[in-house]
């Protein structure tokens, strides 16, 4: 087993901004309904459920609002190189459980501000993906965001700060664009505006005290803007350490009961993690050219059967 804490913060920039596109790996995934891959480096458009309004279209959806009137709900699914890297799975599950009308528009290596509008020319993310364009022409009924939290100085939006440099500064700005970001995005909702569901994140072990914060932040953010919490990263952590990093974890219920997810039967464990990369949960390599991950990965179904559990169960309660 490696030893990430010595891993450099260099190589966690370059993490973050690839996901694996590998020919062969540890399994197969059963592949999700066929959509559109949204690339995160290029200007494409994002991966949706078919049938669903094409965004950027600015026509209405060819559903009603799910959240509010039973009907399946409309899940709209933004971040950085995880959600990437998750994208596809969380789609296929919300179909099956939800029926969800799904759209998603990740792009690595971004954080919370790459996703403002009035920041294109200083961001990751090109305009028509910005939040609330998307927003405004898909009308969701959730809105899921998933970042790590990007530290190392990687986007132009963030001006350079950096938790490493100035962590209080880098704090006081991850929270203004929580801010920003959610008075944007309830705003192009209009009289409807959309749920936010805050993604907690898994340990990190070359900076915990960092992810503890972020995840603080989501966690206050969500109670006082009426948004929701998912805590995926805690599926992803050992019983009783949340902030522990491990590379295997004991199999769970379902990755028993689906011993193809339990990738060291013999020893009742499964793999989150590659030998070679503390961030990612996709058991294939990362290359240049970020994609969805292509192969079974047991730490990327924990995270989307989590966030599609607290949607769930949000769904069903009105």
């Amino acid at each position: 087993m490696r030893k990430p804490w010595v891993v450099g913060v260099a190589l966690a920039a370059v993490l973050l901004g690839a996901c694996g596109d590998p020919s062969s790996g540890p399994g197969s995934e059963p592949p999700p309904p066929a959509a559109p891959e949204a690339s995160a480096t290029t200007h494409q458009r994002p991966a949706a459920t078919p049938g669903a309004a094409s965004p950027g279209a600015g026509g209405s959806r060819d559903v009603s609002p799910g959240a509010a009137s039973g009907e399946p709900p409309t899940v709209l699914y933004l971040g950085d190189s995880l959600a990437m890297e998750n994208q596809k799975v969380l789609g296929r599950e919300l179909r099956e459980d939800l029926r969800a009308r799904y759209t998603s528009a990740p792009y690595s290596g971004t954080t919370l501000c790459d996703y403002l509008e009035g920041s294109a020319q200083r961001s990751l993310v090109p305009a028509a993906d910005k939040a609330a364009a998307l927003v405004r022409s898909l009308r969701p009924d959730y809105v899921v965001l998933q970042f790590w939290g990007n530290a190392w100085d990687y986007t132009p939006c963030m001006d350079g700060i950096t938790y490493a440099a100035s962590p209080e500064r880098y704090f006081e700005r991850y929270a203004a664009a929580a801010r920003r970001l959610t008075e944007q995005i309830r705003a192009a909702g209009a009289a409807r505006p959309p749920r936010i569901v805050w993604v907690l994140q898994g340990p990190d072990p070359i900076t915990p005290d960092r992810i503890r914060r972020v995840n603080t932040l989501y966690e206050e953010h969500a109670a006082a803007s009426g948004g929701l919490v998912a805590d995926a990263g805690g599926t992803v952590s050992p019983a009783g350490a949340r902030y522990t990093w491990s590379q295997y974890l004991p199999c769970d219920a379902y990755e028993r009961a689906h011993p193809e997810y339990c990738t060291q039967q013999g020893r009742g464990r499964t793999a989150l993690h590659l030998d070679d990369d503390y961030l990612h949960f996709c058991l294939a390599p990362t290359t240049s050219t970020p994609k969805p991950c292509p192969v079974r990965s047991p730490g990327i179904l924990r995270i989307a059967r989590e966030i599609t559990r607290v949607l769930g169960e949000h769904v069903r309660s009105r």
